[in-house]
């Protein structure tokens, strides 16, 4: 994606994204992946220390179990905002401002679907009809509270200047939050980009309200969407821990929040203390009985990994040869020196020195064949193996090895 870095400072002096959390909604749509209660509560109160700026708790009218969540939720979360999902239902609306009425902050998530398919066959409805009942949802939630989201679902299949039209009328009516949602994952990164900056451009008080990108990875792309987003103007990034969500999964919390730290030049910046990640990272995944794959940016058992031995030797010498990324400042403790046959002397010897051996060129010479024999039967070489190489290179080198 090419980046023009002007759009960056133009008109936009908040440099601040928001990350709005939707682990415990949209996250744990997966099948199989239902909390209850009191881990909801544990989860939450992890969200709230990681740094997250809103915490979306639960569709409250969807059961007794989650009213109750999103109640226990709103009386033990101390700085974040928590958030209850509605449909333009009253009673939707109502039942989420009975069960967020013990939050410190208080918002709700109010909307309704957008796109011409959403209209034509979930709704069975008209344009000027969705208009009419989002610019409802949002009055009627705004009687509640002052903090007001409203989703247009669909959103990236929906045409932008229709778009912008539900985006200004929404406004009128108290909305404080735009929710523009990628629902489908179909979007590309750079036609997502232009959306936000088509409705910056085309909606009258947009300079009023937050603008938040909800991107699905149904492509694999709801990282890209989600910063072409804020760098087109949207100041929330919606997202999961582990990028857990229906289907594909939603934008990973994880990766937008890194991405956005390791690119300084963009000059966007969250509140979230990165070093909890990964920590954050394994709550999650065993708490929903959801294994992350080790090959996951940021919080995979392999993202700081390193078995090739020119990869290897490269690390070694200096961390940055190939990590952009300090394992430290995502909460990993080191990078891995995983030995393959695939490994060259110098991991060898880099690892027999972490576990007590001081080899001569002889003795890595020596070890280093014996390494290869028990490399090439097993996918990796352990500590026990070197251990046992160790005792041959004594024998063979006559000498002890230190």
């Amino acid at each position: 994606m090419i980046i023009n870095r002007l759009i960056f400072t133009e008109n936009m002096q908040d440099n601040k994204v928001q990350i709005f959390d939707t682990t415990l909604r949209d996250g744990e749509q997966v099948p199989g992946c239902k909390l209850d209660t009191a881990q909801k509560l544990v989860i939450s109160e992890r969200l709230d220390l990681l740094g997250v700026n809103v915490i979306e708790a639960g569709f409250p009218v969807s059961s007794p179990g989650d009213f109750n969540s999103v109640t226990q939720i709103s009386k033990i979360v101390k700085n974040a905002t928590v958030c209850g999902l509605t449909r333009a239902v009253e009673n939707d609306i109502k039942v989420a401002a009975e069960a967020l009425k013990h939050a410190k902050y208080p918002r709700i998530h109010t909307g309704i679907g957008t796109s011409d398919s959403h209209i034509k066959f979930k709704f069975n409805s008209s344009r000027e009809a969705v208009i009419e009942r989002a610019v409802k949802a949002v009055a009627y939630s705004k009687s509640f509270v002052e903090d007001v989201e409203f989703y247009a679902e669909d959103a990236g299949r929906t045409d932008n200047e229709y778009l912008a039209r539900v985006c200004e009328a929404v406004i009128k009516a108290g909305a404080t939050v735009l929710n523009i949602p990628d629902t489908t994952g179909y979007c590309l990164p750079e036609e997502y980009g232009a959306k936000m900056k088509y409705l910056r451009e085309n909606v009258k008080g947009i300079e009023n309200v937050t603008l938040s990108c909800h991107c699905h990875n149904d492509l694999g792309m709801a990282t890209a969407n989600s910063i072409a987003g804020v760098i087109n103007g949207a100041r929330q990034i919606e997202c999961t821990i582990n990028g857990i969500g229906e289907r594909a999964g939603n934008t990973a919390l994880e990766e937008v929040v890194m991405v956005l730290k390791q690119h300084p030049y963009l000059n966007l910046e969250t509140s979230v203390n990165t070093k909890l990640l990964y920590d954050t990272s394994i709550m999650v995944r065993e708490s929903m009985g959801m294994p992350v794959q080790p090959n996951k940016a940021i919080v995979g058992a392999n993202a700081f990994a390193h078995s090739s031995g020119i990869h290897q030797d490269g690390v070694i010498k200096n961390r940055e040869t190939y990590e952009i990324m300090d394992p430290e400042d995502v909460g990993v403790t080191e990078s891995a020196i995983v030995l393959t046959a695939r490994s060259g002397r110098a991991a060898l010897a880099y690892r027999s020195k972490k576990i007590g051996y001081e080899l001569t060129k002889v003795q890595l010479d020596i070890a280093y064949e014996e390494f290869l024999k028990i490399a090439d039967k097993q996918k990796e070489v352990k500590d026990d193996d070197i251990h046992a190489i160790m005792k041959l290179v004594s024998k063979d080198s006559k000498v002890a090895i230190v």
